[in-house]
């Protein structure tokens, strides 16, 4: 008789269901009461099946089982030649897929995520287990699945825990970066979209905005370093708070100045629109806020000076990502449309207007909010004209017809003056002063029927050339 075993001189019997039909009391053969016919001609093996003896097993398909049943079914094994063999490719096989699911994960884990990789795994696992079952139940081969599906789980858990490390660092990472310069809302996206975040610079269109205090020096002039502090802070935090509210990024503080724009570093197709609204939101701020500034400068016994600010905002394209020095950088913006905002704030005040538009963001609202033509202006530092536009209101006020009436009264009077026919612009210039306002806002038209009268003036007794396109060429900022 000779019984096949591995290398290591071990076998594997293939165990089945403990049949109690083939057990004989032994008690029964020595009372005679037995059934021959179970013994006779049979392989008989003598055991014991009290549990005080401490001879009760366990096998595979059975918790408990008198040990002598063991001996019966290695015998059965052998008799049926019924072996379950481990082949000596094996473990080669099973270190194999080890390997191969490993180098699996590595990959699948850091490009794919986790929840893809496990449904990989998922699938890995049904493959492996049934290819295990399958060569058990047709070839009687021991293949082991559970070692090899532990062995790639444990790798899978640590690939996800130590990607899952790196993407909570990467997180914090931005959310320290930019939480100065976003709202909570646009930090929490952006530190779950990493990919969209570009910091070593790239060109994109921006809707730039820069907000001055008019007038500043004269204000600072009545507090000490510590209220004058006190004061700009008031100011910057409902302004701020408006920006960051209407997907605005802060760019910087400049004093009592405030630079921010729009469409990045998260993508924002109605950046012209929510930096116009942010611009009208900073300027409903301001009642308020002169309010209680009041209230305290009485408090105080000190004379109260309203605060008032100008806006300029510009769309183009710019340069934006992390600028500076190795030691110190922020996030910025560089570009011609970037200068061009600090110049329309610079000629807000100038035009009696609250806010001040370039022509690519007016181009943008106009269809839903309240501006006006001003200027075909070349400012300080261009070499080229630049229309200009105020910003007089939202939709509201766009709808009325009354406005609807003096923005056309404005735009015929602008035609009219640059077509030289200066002595018809005169008499528009008069019908637009004394149209009543209809907007909420500061904003007047008497400095910009000033500008235009003087200039008219000046042109009736100095015609511009005869190729005059109607630019007026700054001097100041």
């Amino acid at each position: 008789l000779e019984i096949p075993t591995d290398q290591n001189g071990r076998m594997w019997p293939y165990f089945s269901k403990s049949d109690k039909a083939k057990y004989v009391s032994a008690v029964d053969v020595l009372n005679g009461t037995a059934d021959p016919a179970m013994i006779k001609g049979k392989l008989t093996i003598l055991g014991t099946s009290a549990i005080g003896l401490k001879d009760i097993r366990s096998i595979p398909t059975e918790s408990n089982i008198p040990g002598v049943e063991v001996h019966v079914q290695i015998i059965e094994t052998v008799l049926n030649k019924a072996y379950l063999t481990r082949p000596n490719f094996a473990q080669g096989m099973e270190l194999s897929v080890i390997l191969l699911g490993g180098l699996a994960m590595i990959v699948l884990v850091p490009w794919v995520g986790a929840l893809w990789t496990f449904m990989v795994f998922a699938v890995t696992t049904a493959g492996v287990g049934f290819g295990s079952w399958h060569a058990f139940a047709e070839y009687r081969m021991l293949i082991d699945a559970v070692f090899t599906l532990v062995a790639i789980f444990l790798l899978y858990s640590t690939l996800t825990y130590l990607n899952y490390v790196r993407e909570e660092a990467s997180k914090k990472q931005v959310r320290g970066a930019f939480a100065h310069y976003l709202s909570p809302d646009m930090v929490e996206q952006l530190a779950n979209n990493p990919d969209s975040l570009k910091l070593g610079g790239e060109m994109r269109e921006l809707t730039l905005l820069f907000c001055d205090v008019r007038g500043f020096t004269t204000i600072s002039e009545q507090f000490d370093p510590v209220g004058l502090t006190a004061l700009i802070n008031k100011l910057l935090t409902p302004l701020t708070n408006a920006i960051l509210k209407r997907k605005g990024t802060i760019d910087k503080y400049m004093g009592d100045c405030i630079m921010a724009f729009w469409n990045a570093p998260l993508d924002n197709p109605n950046h012209a629109m929510d930096g116009c609204r942010s611009a009208l939101a900073m300027l409903a701020e301001m009642e308020p806020l002169n309010a209680r500034l009041e209230i305290e400068a009485k408090e105080e016994g000190r004379k109260h000076i309203p605060l008032k600010v100008g806006l300029g905002l510009n769309s183009g394209p710019a340069v934006v990502g992390n600028m500076g020095s190795d030691q110190r950088f922020d996030y910025s913006v560089l570009g011609d449309c970037v200068n061009l905002a600090a110049r329309l704030e610079g000629q807000s005040k100038t035009y009696g207007m609250n806010v001040v538009l370039g022509p690519s963001t007016n181009a943008a609202v106009k269809d839903e909010l309240a501006t006006i033509d001003l200027d075909f202006i070349q400012v300080k530092g261009k070499t080229e004209g630049t229309y200009i536009y105020g910003l007089l209101g939202d939709t509201d006020v766009l709808e009325k017809p009354e406005f609807r009436k003096i923005q056309g009264m404005i735009k015929e009077m602008m035609d009219t003056y640059r077509s030289m026919d200066f002595e018809t612009a005169k008499r528009m210039v008069a019908d637009i002063r004394a149209y009543p306002k209809c907007w909420d806002l500061e904003a007047d038209l008497g400095p910009l029927c000033d500008i235009y009268d003087e200039r008219i003036d000046e042109y009736m007794i100095n015609p511009p050339p005869a190729d005059w396109n109607g630019v007026f060429v700054a001097t100041s900022k």
